[in-house]
């Protein structure tokens, strides 16, 4: 099979197309003909040599997201047939045409739903989702601070935050994306460039502060983000994009008796992920297949063209996602 290998650390120049060995699966996994792969700033971070793959997962083949086909199931495995269309997340090896994962980590592709907009789906709301109600538990008339919200993650954040009835606010550093997330719900758009995030969410919740954080940024971002928060609120971390050093007024922490939580995916074991995937499928393939949330696709551009989505990525020009097909 061919597959986007990393062929040393390096910059968008080192991803070659190679012909590698077709993975088989063992019991309880299905093979699946990629047809269609997420890009995600943790690929960028695995090219760079720092984000190594986990254990089990390829080390010089990047992707955590795919869409494709169940092209044949090992032993045992009774939830798919094959020819069934999915989607999910792996720790690593969906730049290929072909990878295997656990039955219970994939979920059907909704009808409504090309395998170009699936692939865009996985990644970012089932983090979008995980982060802000298992993790935060965030309600109805709660109100809720995403940044990077025209981000894949934010992009699916701001819709599920919306259905669930919670008051949004979002921050990006380019106004055509705040205009374009205001489309999707978002309430109260905040240029990050050059406003203070904290002041203009206070001021929007009458000097009350957010319940929740989504902290798709990190770096400096840590202390407005306390700033922001109301008491007894929860901060969420899911990105580093700004950096992952910080200073941590001590004193906020206490005095607002605030919850500061960080979250991944991509290192949780099986039965976690499954968990995730599933509290997915439960709550949003249905607004998925109703179409009340939708993948937002940047481009979709071919697998051998994974260099210029890998710049394109590092650009922070890209709204919503980035496809590879095959």
């Amino acid at each position: 099979m061919r597959a986007i290998v990393i062929s040393r650390p390096g910059g968008p120049e080192v991803l070659e197309v190679r012909d590698v060995p077709e993975p088989e699966p063992a019991a309880g996994q299905i093979r699946v003909r990629v047809y269609v792969v997420g890009v995600n700033r943790a690929d960028l971070l695995q090219r760079r040599g720092r984000y190594p793959a986990p254990p089990g997962a390829p080390s010089d083949i990047p992707g955590l997201e795919y869409a494709g086909i169940v092209d044949a199931l090992g032993p045992g495995v009774a939830r798919w047939r094959e020819g069934d269309r999915v989607m999910g997340i792996v720790g690593g090896g969906a730049y290929a045409e072909y990878v295997v994962v656990h039955e219970d980590e994939a979920v059907p592709v909704p009808e409504r739903l090309s395998l170009e907009e699936a692939a865009a789906v996985p990644e970012a709301f089932i983090t979008a989702h995980d982060a802000l109600f298992t993790q935060a538990g965030l309600t109805a008339g709660e109100a809720v601070l995403i940044h990077a919200v025209g981000s894949g993650v934010g992009t699916a954040a701001l819709q599920l935050a919306r259905e669930a009835g919670a008051r949004t606010l979002g921050t990006s550093r380019s106004a055509w994306k705040l205009e374009r997330a205001s489309s999707l719900g978002l309430e109260t758009a905040i240029d990050a460039s050059h406003a203070d995030f904290a002041r203009v969410a206070r001021d929007a919740t009458g000097g009350r502060g957010v319940d929740v954080v989504l902290d798709l940024v990190g770096g400096a971002y840590l202390e407005g983000n306390l700033q922001a928060l109301a008491r007894r609120g929860r901060m969420i971390v899911v990105g580093l994009v700004a950096g992952r050093s910080a200073t941590l007024d001590l004193g906020l922490l206490l005095s607002k008796r605030l919850s500061l939580r960080g979250t991944v995916l991509r290192s949780r074991s099986l039965a976690e992920k499954v968990d995730a995937a599933r509290a997915f499928a439960r709550d949003v393939l249905p607004l998925l297949e109703s179409g009340r949330v939708r993948p937002i696709v940047d481009e979709v551009l071919p697998a051998w063209e994974a260099k210029r989505a890998h710049r394109r990525l590092e650009t922070n020009e890209t709204y919503g996602k980035l496809v590879l097909t095959w």
